[in-house]
């Protein structure tokens, strides 16, 4: 058998030399192998045509963005390798974002991986005032093997959870569903079972137009699945002439292709030995470390206890939106490079416990009534932000410095209940009644059912 594979292998390469040339070699076909794409795919000449195009035009940036993410490639491939994702899906990651971080779509898909709002919800990545693990290295690829897993279980074949990846769930049944159809017609004629296919492609057609909903079109994929028709990646890739909708839309068909010569193009013939490292990508996951720090600690804290730039740092963790690690929780994850892990290890009770918050504000605000509820005189939140004068916009977001945490007194908003007064409230919280006035603004002891009240202990 691996005669034959070699014999198959040489005479493809030397029949295509024209277009795949000295690059192609046994690799390429593992990358097909582990997408579960059969190797004769190697002459699918759009495959040829797109990865000529990106050797030709996108050699130096592909190689720029491959050595941009050398600490991060290596993890990903580890990560992927424990969750039984083939190594080739690293370069899923590098067709959706070129493997940067924060990467942003007009979409509104963020992160390596490129996971919407929804999505990325499902799968277990915060998004809040302080973070969006949609950019968290770690986490999202965790959360994609797990999406990518599914889909596999799903369809069965690897390529075909990729492309669902790419242009949802929704399109890749359709297409098997109609190419299922149109290739029984093929073997069968049109007489078999012809009013019952007549059927299924008004049902198709109805969903396309949104007549109908997905469910039925489910119904319609269950039972021809059940027919021992599986149409390979050349009937799903297919260019239908004539046909307004392809089985699959173009920018999928040309995004496995991407994938595969993505993959192809980090081969030893492609990399220079200047740039020999590259093929070694994924050879060891200890380049990144794992390491929790406080909540509410400010990333240029941690930055200058282990001797590192923070804006490097910063590079490492770009879900954390303001550098401020969620005050909200005792620990958080973050990472910094595997070099780093000794010395964070000898000064990680040495970080400054200087802490931050972020405020977003409201209706009302102002910074004096904001750096009273932090028990903070109101130039130092303009001078920590930068402000050039008192004007705030809602939603503004303004970081807070909490110096001393143990000083930091506890606010609370309080709503007036019925036969409530201020000096009912202030022997009720301990709290002096000239306190309260001052803290909302109060010239009086008037107060009405429902006003609320900042109370700080």
């Amino acid at each position: 058998m691996y005669k034959v594979f070699i014999l198959l292998l040489i005479s493809i390469s030397f029949s295509y030399a024209s277009l795949i040339g000295s690059n192609f070699d046994k690799r390429d076909i593992q990358i097909l192998d582990e997408l579960d794409i059969d190797p004769s795919f190697i002459t699918d000449y759009s495959l040829q045509q797109t990865y000529n195009n990106y050797l030709r035009g996108n050699k130096e940036y592909y190689k720029q963005k491959l050595s941009n993410a050398t600490l991060f490639v290596p993890k990903i491939k580890d990560i992927l390798r424990k969750e039984g994702i083939p190594s080739s899906f690293v370069y899923l990651a590098m067709a959706e974002s070129n493997f940067t971080l924060d990467a942003k779509s007009k979409a509104a898909a963020i992160g390596l991986w490129q996971f919407m709002p929804e999505t990325g919800k499902r799968y277990g990545l915060e998004n809040n005032l302080y973070i969006d693990e949609r950019m968290d290295l770690v986490k999202s690829t965790y959360a994609a093997a797990e999406y990518l897993k599914r889909l596999h279980d799903k369809f069965g074949k690897w390529y075909l959870a990729a492309m669902a990846y790419n242009c949802g769930e929704g399109r890749v049944i359709e297409a098997i569903t109609r190419s299922t159809i149109d290739v029984f017609v093929e073997q069968n004629g049109s007489k078999v079972k012809k009013e019952q296919i007549s059927k299924y492609r008004d049902i198709i057609r109805d969903y396309q137009r949104k007549r109908v909903r997905f469910n039925e079109l489910y119904k319609v994929y269950k039972e021809v699945i059940t027919w021992g028709i599986t149409p390979d990646i050349y009937k799903l890739l297919v260019v239908q002439k004539g046909s307004r909708r392809q089985y699959l839309p173009n920018e999928s068909r040309n995004y496995i292709r991407k994938i595969i010569s993505l993959g192809m193009m980090n081969n030893k013939s492609f990399i220079s030995d200047e740039d020999s490292h590259l093929l070694n990508l994924g050879s060891t996951s200890t380049s990144i470390a794992t390491v929790q720090v406080s909540g509410g600690v400010h990333l240029k804290s941690v930055a200058k206890a282990i001797g590192m730039n923070y804006k490097e740092l910063a590079n490492f963790n770009k879900h954390i939106k303001e550098l401020i690690v969620p005050p909200t929780v005792k620990e958080y994850d973050i990472y910094i490079p595997y070099s780093r892990l000794s010395r964070f290890n000898a000064n990680k009770d040495n970080i400054s416990q200087e802490k931050f918050t972020i405020y977003k504000v409201r209706k009302g605000d102002t910074l004096a009534s904001i750096g009273h509820k932090y028990g903070l005189p109101y130039k130092i939140v303009k001078s920590f932000n930068h402000l050039r004068s008192n004007f705030l916009s809602l939603n503004q977001k303004l970081i807070i410095p909490i110096p001393h945490e143990s000083k930091l007194q506890k606010v609370k908003d309080y709503f007036v209940q019925n036969g409530d007064t201020l000096t009912l409230i202030s022997k009720k919280f301990n709290i002096k009644l000239e306190q309260i006035m001052q803290d909302n603004n109060l010239t009086d002891g008037i107060i009405h059912i429902g006003d609320k009240l900042v109370l700080k202990y």
